[in-house]
């Protein structure tokens, strides 16, 4: 099924429902909340310390997350006892899922408020969302608008502020049980301490070049330690091409995300890009290294929730050419961040950007070492 056929049945669904808005109010005791999103794995991830506050706020409710299909499975043993309910709009079964899983009192839109019509058509009788969403259309079914806010701070944190109330506690890495794991890993994981090296990104531009990658392998191997690379099913072959040594395990394209989970819970590190599994390495509590280009280590770091768990970010501070102040399409003056790709790419240096070239292999190495607790 297309997307655009199933935003015709969530459309349907929720049109005749709008002529009802003025007579909607809000709820006092919520006891059924739907957070209606489809965002990436790390964008996902970021729900967390939403998901701590409302189970907080609102012990007795049953909270649902709609969630994109592959990253389901982290959510099976339930963390903060939130159902999460498979959402793909290109996959009719679970649109209808979503769709008759209502009715709700409180919706909760996370990121793009395209998913209010979601929330609307699943019965949500109050919808909150973050203001400002473009174009226009995309708000008509909020009933509650709430500003980012005039200072800087981490999306994580702020997406917090669409439920009234204080910051959730902080994060323990024993609120979120580990998910089942399908399949055993490599046996020469048991055999020596490792440190996951994951090259792999969502776009072009967060990669870091392949031979610094192998410089930090290296680097791993002098301390003791060996590298284990991951990576997804398209990865394979980029890491056989930065690391041919057959010693060090290539566990790209085998592992899911349960899987991904146990192996970063084995590691003393890992080291990777800015992108979902920097974000699943925090949930763990693995020591992690994240290397930030593009991206803005402030509005995708740890914050104030995840500030109890080691993790790293490596960048530079002040990149020119980092300079969108846009976040979901909203418009916010302290933002500076970057969402070109490779053929946009204000500085592309053949194979990679000039924000992440400039993050050196000693900088990635001094922050390793502090992690792992050697000289």
């Amino acid at each position: 099924m297309s997307r655009l056929s199933g935003r015709i049945r969530i459309f349907a669904r929720a049109v005749p429902r709008l002529a009802l808005k003025p007579l909607r109010r809000r709820p006092a005791a919520p006891a059924r909340i739907l957070i209606a999103h489809h965002l990436l794995l790390g964008d996902t991830l970021l729900l967390t310390p939403l998901l701590a506050k409302l189970r907080a706020q609102y012990p007795h409710a049953d909270i649902v997350l709609a969630c994109p299909k592959p990253i389901v499975p982290l959510y099976a043993a339930r963390p903060f006892d939130v159902t999460a309910l498979p959402f793909d709009p290109r996959d009719l079964s679970t649109v209808q899922g979503v769709l008759r899983s209502g009715p709700y009192d409180l919706g909760i839109v996370a990121g793009d408020n395209r998913h209010s019509w979601l929330a609307l058509g699943a019965g949500c009788r109050w919808i909150v969302a973050h203001a400002a969403d473009v174009p226009a259309w995309k708000n008509w079914p909020v009933d509650e608008h709430i500003p980012y806010p005039s200072k800087p701070a981490a999306w994580a944190d702020l997406a917090t502020e669409l439920v009234d109330g204080g910051p959730p506690r902080h994060y323990r890495t024993q609120d979120w049980p580990a998910p089942a794991a399908s399949a055993s890993l490599d046996e020469r994981l048991t055999q020596r301490p490792y440190v996951v090296l994951h090259p792999g990104a969502s776009t072009a531009v967060k990669r870091w070049p392949d031979a610094r990658w192998r410089e930090v392998a290296d680097y791993v191997a002098g301390l003791g330690y060996m590298p284990v690379w991951s990576g997804g099913p398209g990865e394979t072959d980029l890491i056989r091409r930065i690391d041919p040594d057959p010693e060090h395990p290539n566990l790209a394209g085998r592992l899911g995300l349960g899987e991904l989970w146990h192996l970063f819970a084995g590691a003393r590190a890992v080291v990777c890009p800015d992108t979902g599994v920097a974000h699943l390495g925090r949930l763990v509590g693995v020591p992690t290294i994240a290397l930030f280009g593009p991206g803005n280590a402030l509005i995708h770091g740890a914050g104030q929730y995840w500030s109890d768990v080691r993790f790293v970010p490596v960048t530079i501070a002040d990149m020119p050419c980092r300079n969108e102040p846009f976040i979901f399409r909203r418009e916010v003056p302290w933002v500076r961040r970057c969402d070109r790709n490779a053929e946009t790419c204000v500085d592309w240096r053949g194979d990679h950007a000039a924000c992440m070239g400039r993050l050196t292999v000693d900088s990635v190495c001094r922050a390793l070492s502090d992690a792992l607790g050697v000289s």
